[in-house]
């Protein structure tokens, strides 16, 4: 994706589209892993935005979403909010080169009633502190006109430890665990 020269959409591309290949294996928002969510973030103003449809596998009890599912939601939702508001304070036009990447440092989640299964559900982040390293962001999720959890996300820019792992020239991770 570093290749991309001219500014993009904010409103059509997706925050995950913008990371660079070797850190797009995410569980939660990796467009490489085939076995994730892929949850895709987007810029709505001063806000970012996500959508996702829970399936009757992500049930924690019959009819309602599993709290997991939701953490895991709110978290990347989060560290992809954190990535474009990085890089929009940097002052860099959006889509041009990578976007910087976010890990969770701090992950708190509130769940103000239970979540139900079926309707889609919509996040909406906003980036409430930025320092060099580090991006607090705050996301509400809702079902339906109904939010049902908060959470607060303290990201922190990718160690260069875990960077490693992903360097050019290393073997690919496998997300479905198999063995080549």
């Amino acid at each position: 994706m570093s290749e991309r020269q001219a500014p993009v959409d904010p409103a059509a591309t997706a925050i995950q589209d913008l990371y660079p290949e070797e850190f797009a294996w995410c569980y939660g928002c990796g467009r490489r892993n085939s076995e994730g969510h892929r949850l895709k973030s987007y810029w709505d103003g001063d806000r970012t935005v996500a959508r996702f449809t829970p399936q009757p596998y992500h049930l924690a009890v019959p009819g309602f979403v599993s709290g997991g599912l939701l953490a895991s939601l709110v978290d990347c939702h989060a560290t992809g909010t954190a990535s474009a508001a990085a890089d929009r304070a940097a002052g860099h036009p959006y889509g041009v080169g990578p976007l910087p990447r976010f890990v969770t440092a701090s992950l708190r989640v509130e769940y103000l009633r239970p979540t139900p299964l079926g309707p889609e559900l919509v996040l909406y982040g906003r980036a409430v502190s930025l320092s060099e390293r580090k991006v607090t962001v705050e996301v509400s999720l809702h079902a339906g006109e109904t939010q049902t959890v908060r959470g607060e996300v303290l990201c922190a820019l990718l160690p260069a430890s875990m960077a490693e792992h992903s360097a050019p020239g290393r073997a690919e991770p496998d997300p479905a665990g198999r063995r080549s």
